[in-house]
């Protein structure tokens, strides 16, 4: 279980290790059951992503392709 602190803090070491990676399109905190996880929004599926970060879990979540609507 994290807390929204521990949270934050592997959102931010997270967002360090996948700088610059084209495929993800976005990294947030989430509630879960027990606290709070990391979701981490791809435009595709991946599996070379942690299943957590500083014991606070990452899920992944493939949205596609992000385009603007009018």
């Amino acid at each position: 279980m994290a807390d929204l602190e521990q949270a934050r803090a592997a959102k931010e070491r997270l967002r360090m290790t996948l700088k610059g990676r084209s495929d993800v399109r976005g990294i947030g905190i989430a509630r879960a059951a027990d606290g709070y996880q990391l979701q981490v929004n791809v435009a595709r599926d991946h599996t070379d992503l942690p299943g957590a970060v500083d014991g606070v879990d990452v899920r992944v979540r493939v949205v596609g392709a992000i385009r603007a609507s009018a």
